[in-house]
């Protein structure tokens, strides 16, 4: 990089603050125009290797585990789902405004691989995520002991620009679990997105938290700003072991031919 300008040094020094490298800014008026080259590789390498541990950390802090990506998704197999509207919320436009998406469905239609796939692609975009299901959340705060403990937890699930619950409707809950459900959604509201999968119509939930006096507030505030997916069809989980099913038996037909 030769006979850089005084605006490209000056961005350069400015991308070395960035990176904190205050050694470097205190003798900056004594580099030349060949350390400005090599000082140019050295901030490179480091915003890169900040970048892919930065992508590391809040991967590991989304806990995402393994899922299949969406461009292996039979989207023919489903009765009814919106498709455009998925495409659209794996833009992540709908960040910009703490919108959310709240997908309704039956076991094993997707519901669950399409909420990772937009939280992994809000990871790849810089954002905090976190990935958990209803169970394992409300179980977890309810269990907390004391308050200085449950409001450490609280702001763990506050805070994500991406916060998605898994499987609410799977379980039924008591009244206390309801109100801690509750409380997470009030602090994330019209400030962060929460992306919800159910496979119970909000009609329902006064089954899943039976008694609770918040569930019209809660569900007042979920779908407040919200796309609302449904999805309808068979269980890919069920269709995905016929096949495995189908294969091994071919083999074994095979196997048999040969031997014959």
């Amino acid at each position: 990089m030769n006979d850089m300008t005084t605006t490209q040094i000056e961005q350069l020094k400015e991308r070395a603050k960035i990176l904190k490298l205050y050694g470097l800014i205190n003798q900056w008026e004594e580099l030349t125009e060949t350390d400005y080259e090599w000082i140019n590789k050295l901030v490179q390498w480091e915003e890169t290797q900040r970048h892919y541990r930065s992508l590391e950390r809040r991967l590991n802090s989304a806990k995402l585990g393994r899922f299949k990506m969406l461009a292996d998704f039979d989207w023919g197999w489903l009765k009814t789902c919106d498709r455009g509207a998925i495409e659209d919320l794996m833009t992540l436009t709908f960040l910009k405004d703490a919108s959310n998406a709240i997908f309704v469905g039956p076991n094993g239609v997707g519901k669950t691989t399409v909420a990772k796939n937009i939280a992994h692609t809000a990871v790849l975009k810089g954002k905090k995520v976190l990935f958990t299901t209803a169970a394992k959340m409300l179980n977890e705060l309810a269990a907390c002991d004391g308050d200085m403990a449950l409001q450490r937890r609280l702001r763990v699930y506050s805070t994500p620009d991406v916060l998605c619950i898994d499987e609410v409707g799977y379980l039924s809950y008591s009244n206390r679990h309801a109100d801690l459900l509750f409380e997470i959604i009030n602090r994330r509201y019209e400030q962060k997105s929460t992306l919800i999968t159910t496979n119970r119509p909000f009609s329902e939930w006064g089954e899943v938290f039976p008694g609770a006096a918040c569930v019209v507030s809660l569900i007042d505030r979920l779908i407040h700003h919200a796309e609302i997916i449904s999805f309808e069809g068979e269980s890919y989980r069920l269709k995905e072991a016929k096949e495995r099913a189908e294969k091994k038996q071919k083999k074994r037909t095979e196997k048999n031919n040969e031997k014959h």
